[in-house]
């Protein structure tokens, strides 16, 4: 029997390596397709986040002109990108990274002289999504709500406390705060003043935000009360807690 109550937590193992290894499949992609690419493939770029800026030679990035415009920069200066030429690999981690990144040269590394798909900050989001999925695989368990199945991979003797008081969901907004607080500081600094973050505080403050994201995305996919029967007094919480459903009264 599981700490949950289940006879096995196969499923969640399941969902945790998914998680984990589809977010590690596009952060080795994100190093290893600049790599592969012939040399100086990939220029500078400054795109927009959510949008396709670079997929031909007419797509919007490639003919910005002006170097002062608030998006984008003269592309002509730094040479001409269409991902939709590359090898059906490289166009999907390309055009994968211009959909979801604004693609920013100075907020991206560069590998083999190629900038690299995505910003330093996606980077260590996604990095951390496949710890957190991977985490998961490891700790997690279906435990009923998406709430009580993020905090199992938490040792139930340092959850006594929580549950004692039923402090569960100011726990699981506190946590939330502090893995989104660091990106959202140093993002909106960098948007109202002259600050300018480096590629560490960036990959820095995109872990945790990641990690967060990953063990919820994990949690969410996991937790199922038809497990249990629909029975909530089946499950296992901390410090011997059940859960109760609301008494509903006969007309």
């Amino acid at each position: 029997m599981e700490k949950n109550g289940l006879t096995n937590r196969s499923r969640e193992q399941k969902i945790g390596l998914w998680v984990g290894g589809i977010c590690s499949f596009f952060v080795i992609s994100f190093f290893l397709v600049p790599f592969y690419l012939p040399s100086g493939t990939v220029p500078e770029l400054s795109g927009r986040a959510n949008a396709m800026d670079y997929y031909s030679d007419d797509s919007w990035g490639n003919v910005q002109i002006d170097s002062n415009a608030e998006l984008g920069h003269n592309q002509s200066e730094h040479g001409i990108f269409a991902w939709g030429e590359l090898d059906f690999y490289a166009a999907f981690i390309y055009g994968f990274g211009d959909f979801n990144c604004h693609n920013k040269a100075e907020r991206s590394w560069k590998i083999n002289d190629n900038q690299m798909p995505v910003c330093v900050r996606d980077i260590g989001i996604f990095a951390g999504l496949a710890i957190g999925g991977l985490l998961f695989s490891r700790r997690g368990y279906n435990r009923w709500t998406i709430r009580d199945t993020f905090f199992s991979i938490i040792p139930d003797n340092k959850m006594e406390f929580v549950y004692k008081n039923d402090y569960r969901m100011k726990l699981m907004l506190l946590i939330a705060f502090l893995s989104i607080a660091p990106m959202g500081f140093d993002g909106f600094t960098q948007l109202l003043t002259s600050y300018e973050s480096n590629a560490t505080m960036r990959l820095l403050t995109g872990l945790p935000f990641g990690i967060f994201v990953g063990l919820f995305l994990s949690s969410s996919f996991a937790a199922r009360p038809v497990y249990f029967d629909f029975k909530p007094e089946q499950v296992e919480l901390p410090l011997n807690t059940k859960f109760r459903l609301p008494d509903t009264e006969s007309e």
